[in-house]
């Protein structure tokens, strides 16, 4: 009698050497994933930029978390070192690294985690980083900051009637010539927030020249004023005040 055998199938067990490749595969695609989140974080938070007169003062926040455990502040400016502020929260403990005197928190960090930099000088350019830390994980926030200078100009008289110029700019310094011409030689003084300041004395050429003209150049600032230091009276033309 003939036995006819049932239909269907038998799975064969995969082989060791095949269940590696296929976790090694589910690895590699759970790392792709990862990378591509973490890109895609990064990329949407990106770097706010923010700027600040020169001798003003400027606030920059960390990210709203609740339950934070830590904060910190990494500061790297264009030029100097780096320097930091830390606050963990349960020990109520801080360390400030390396950090300016005019740089520090705002206010208590335990419920204000902001910085503040007093009187900010160019020399506080660059970027800087808060992160906070709670259960969910590290949240940064990264900003960039530029100190804006406002370029100034004055001219007055000097106690022996002479007519002074001055420019106070970002360096390089500013060019000061006079009409009718100066036998003067300008002055520049350089400051430590970055700033130059050039001075020039009006020496007349002639006795005629009672009614000067001064003419500041640069690439922030280009003004033109006159005086008449004989009389102590001051004439200015469009574009600025005398003191």
């Amino acid at each position: 009698m003939e036995i006819s055998q049932q239909a269907g199938w038998c799975k064969k067990p995969a082989s060791p050497m095949n269940t590696r490749v296929a976790l090694e595969a589910v690895r590699n695609t759970a790392w792709t994933i990862v990378l591509l989140t973490s890109a895609a974080v990064m990329g949407a938070s990106g770097i706010s930029r923010v700027s600040a007169n020169l001798g003003h003062s400027t606030v920059m926040t960390c990210p709203n978390r609740t339950n934070i455990s830590m904060v910190t502040w990494k500061i790297n400016p264009k030029t100097g070192h780096q320097c930091t502020l830390a606050y963990l929260i349960d020990k109520d403990w801080t360390e400030k690294n390396s950090c300016s005197d005019r740089i520090n928190w705002r206010s208590r960090p335990d419920w204000d985690q902001a910085l503040e930099i007093q009187q900010v000088g160019k020399a506080d350019e660059g970027n800087y980083t808060c992160e906070v830390v709670n259960a969910d994980g590290n949240f940064h926030r990264l900003y960039h900051l530029t100190v804006l200078v406002a370029p100034r100009m004055a001219l007055y008289c000097d106690d022996h009637g002479n007519s002074v110029c001055e420019a106070e700019t970002v360096k390089p310094a500013a060019e000061i010539s006079w009409v009718p011409e100066s036998n003067s030689t300008p002055r520049a003084d350089s400051h430590g927030n970055g700033t130059v300041t050039v001075v020039s004395r009006f020496a007349a050429r002639s006795t005629n020249a009672k009614n000067p003209t001064c003419i500041v150049s640069h690439a922030t600032l280009n003004e033109t004023k006159s005086i008449n230091c004989s009389s102590r009276t001051l004439a200015q033309l469009p574009g600025g005040s005398a003191p």
